[in-house]
């Protein structure tokens, strides 16, 4: 299952931090690079906007 970061995300860093496999992308925007993520939910747990979903 695949994750996605909504428009409601701050840019704070949380799951930029907590992602074990780096597959946060920092850009104009934040974005979870499919290939590296391996589904563990870490990032939408740590979301403190809750705007990681799963898609």
């Amino acid at each position: 299952m695949a994750y996605k970061i909504t428009d409601e995300c701050l840019a704070c860093g949380t799951c930029l931090e907590s992602c074990p496999n780096e597959a946060i992308v920092e850009g104009d925007t934040y974005s979870i690079d499919p290939d590296k993520c391996e589904n563990c939910g870490t990032c939408i747990e740590e979301c403190p906007t809750g705007a990681i979903i799963e898609e």
